[in-house]
């Protein structure tokens, strides 16, 4: 009876542990991106969508099931329109390469924002620098104004002067120079952001929700210093936590915890 009993026992692959393994990191990455978005949002609204469609069909209310039935046979559609940010930040992320890029004179960069951002905490003068990593923020510089010079206190300071046309907008570093200036960046849409955040506060987390950069924002109102990383924005931090996070970003040592290391909240 024992041996008719095991050969009802599916034979479990090297391969089919892999297959798991796969599909459960792919879920997980998944999660990750998306936690603390919209995107968590209009999920629970797809599925509550898809499981209406099932519940319909089991009570016998053809008309709400075929007309669920008709939204769901574009699914794959529904999905990229819905969720095509996040889409684009996940395709964006997976062709980053694994390992680091020569930093043209990043140091030296790095030393004029931190001494910038003194200047300008000092005048208490609002400021949005964007510093260019792996993803490129081509798509941004059309609603700015070309610059491609050296990156200094003084120009830093010239351009976000209160009497200047473009201090309201971004300035954009790309390979240790100053490319663009009064950019206009996307505002983050994240409904878990406080509401006590102005528009360059919000600019700097949308522009990081959609690409690698680091943002520097200097408020307007109180002078306070923050970074914005990855969706995430550490405010109300000193010079030397500025240097400290700036000269980590742009290293080797990478600014987030490996994978395997990370907690989901």
């Amino acid at each position: 009876m024992l041996e008719g009993l095991i050969q009802y026992i599916p034979i479990i692959r090297w391969l089919d542990v892999v297959d798991i393994l796969v599909v459960s990191y792919i879920i997980y990455r998944v999660i990750l991106l998306i936690r603390g978005t919209r995107a968590v949002q209009m999920a629970a609204g797809l599925a509550l969508i898809i499981l209406i469609y099932f519940a319909a069909g089991e009570l016998k209310l053809f008309t709400l099931h075929w007309l669920l039935e008709i939204i769901l046979s574009s699914l794959f559609l529904l999905i990229i329109i819905v969720f095509q940010d996040d889409i684009r930040r996940a395709l964006a992320q997976m062709g980053q390469t694994p390992f680091p890029k020569l930093r043209v004179k990043t140091f030296q960069v790095l030393e004029e924002i931190a001494k910038a951002a003194t200047s300008l905490i000092e005048s208490q003068t609002g400021a949005l620098i964007v510093l260019e990593r792996d993803v490129g923020l081509k798509d941004y510089l059309e609603s700015g104004v070309t610059i491609d010079g050296r990156v200094s206190r003084a120009l830093l300071c010239t351009i976000f002067d209160k009497r200047t046309p473009l201090h309201d907008g971004a300035v954009i570093i790309q390979k240790g120079r100053l490319s663009v200036a009064g950019c206009m960046l996307p505002l983050s849409t994240n409904p878990n952001i406080s509401r006590r955040l102005g528009t360059r506060h919000r600019a700097a987390i949308g522009i990081t929700e959609q690409t690698d950069a680091v943002v520097v924002v200097v408020s307007e109102e109180t002078g306070s210093l923050s970074v914005a990383i990855a969706g995430k924005i550490t405010r109300d931090i000193d010079l030397g936590t500025l240097r400290r996070i700036l000269h980590n970003a742009f290293t080797s040592e990478k600014t987030e915890k490996p994978w395997w290391r990370r907690r989901i909240i």
